[in-house]
């Protein structure tokens, strides 16, 4: 087995305060910018920042997965993590401010399976998900744009 990275920045056209907000309030807005990859989006508790816990499904490369994340915040108002209870994968949200406006990276790393599946996976999978990625970072930007 081997660690599968895959990551996707943007440059927002709004603070870094306003788009971590958008991205840490998970009942309000973080799914109102998720691309249609992402179904079934629910708080099962929490529903701001760190200590919140979410379930959605996810379908890339025609898979659809069921998640089970635990949100923490290593730096609050900066950094937050989303950690699958049921897998090795951690998915990053990081928010740097860079004039009037800021950058968003998302960044996800999970344990990949072993043998021809494994390969297949290291392969195919950090492209399909940087596309989700990248559809996710512009919707994020079209909606802070919109309440600026």
């Amino acid at each position: 087995m081997s660690r599968v990275e895959v990551s996707a920045e943007r440059r927002m056209e709004a603070s870094a305060e306003k788009v971590y907000g958008y991205i840490a309030d998970m009942v309000e807005h973080h799914p109102r910018f998720l691309p249609e990859a992402f179904s079934g989006f629910q708080v099962e508790s929490g529903g701001v920042g760190a200590g919140t816990v979410i379930r959605f499904n996810l379908t890339a490369g025609g898979r659809t997965r069921a998640y089970r994340n635990v949100v923490d915040e290593p730096e609050p108002g900066r950094v937050l993590r989303e950690s699958d209870t049921n897998s090795s994968a951690v998915t990053t949200f990081s928010v740097e401010p860079s004039g009037p406006g800021c950058t968003v990276r998302i960044f996800t790393s999970w344990e990949g399976a072993g043998g021809v599946g494994g390969f297949f996976e290291r392969l195919f999978a950090p492209r399909v998900m940087q596309r989700i990625y990248a559809d996710e970072l512009e919707r994020l930007n079209t909606y802070a744009r919109e309440r600026a």
